[in-house]
């Protein structure tokens, strides 16, 4: 298990690193844009967020547990999520394509952030979300030929997979502290939560996982593998030794 501190030296090294070459004009079709450019403006948009409502329920847990290096380490986490968004908005502009200023998703997601003040809520939900993410952006990724637009996405996929290992661990010292009975209930919850969440996401862009080549199939093995490593690797030993 990662300290506070390893995740704000990870976040600050990786900050200094750049995976993106602008100097690369993007080569990209009408097509391709027809099929992208919506689900590209939402999550950009999605991920431009400041989150204010993060850090105040990382605040509060931290003084809870004595950790105040971890909300450090959580702006740092927002950080890199809005470069991601910036990227994103950059391409927008390379392609003389608009950044959008609502969606009915990300609208749908922020009221949500806006009502939980729970660090555990708010964790669960950030590895659903960057799972969903892994599998977007290889789609996006392997939806055009553009050389400019599959460097974002890879230097994006890179991030997020530390991303989820941050978040699983948070998660895990979380569930870690409840009692048995109450473990047993949140394992249901959080599999419920995981797996709704996740279809919503397939409905709301799907046209740019099956242009990456997923069915809605082979997007929920997928994420059902995901859940596995992530949420029942914390949750699988709930019911050992109680009766």
């Amino acid at each position: 298990m990662n300290t506070s501190n390893y995740w704000i030296e990870h976040f600050k090294v990786n900050a200094l690193i750049k995976r993106v070459n602008w100097n690369v004009a993007p080569a990209i079709t009408e097509k391709e844009i027809n099929t992208i450019l919506a689900s590209l403006q939402a999550w950009q948009l999605g991920e431009t967020s400041e989150g204010k409502n993060l850090i105040a329920a990382s605040t509060k847990y931290a003084a809870k547990i004595g950790d105040q290096n971890y909300v450090e380490a959580v702006k740092l986490f927002i950080k890199e999520e809005q470069k991601h968004g910036n990227n994103l908005g950059m391409y927008l502009d390379a392609i003389e394509r608009p950044r959008i200023q609502k969606d009915w998703g990300d609208s749908l997601f922020r009221k949500i952030r806006y009502l939980n003040t729970s660090m555990e809520m708010w964790t669960l939900a950030v590895i659903v979300v960057e799972s969903t993410a892994q599998i977007f952006y290889q789609s996006l990724k392997d939806a055009t030929n553009c050389k400019l637009l599959k460097e974002i996405c890879t230097d994006i996929l890179i991030d997020e997979a530390y991303h989820i290992t941050f978040q699983t661990e948070r998660l895990a010292i979380i569930y870690d502290s409840k009692s048995m009975p109450v473990k047993i209930m949140l394992r249901f919850a959080y599999k419920c939560f995981f797996y709704a969440t996740s279809c919503l996401v397939w409905l709301a862009h799907k046209q740019i996982f099956k242009a990456g080549g997923n069915t809605f199939n082979s997007y929920f093995r997928k994420m059902r593998l995901k859940y596995v490593k992530t949420v029942q690797t914390i949750t699988a030993n709930a019911v050992v030794g109680f009766a």
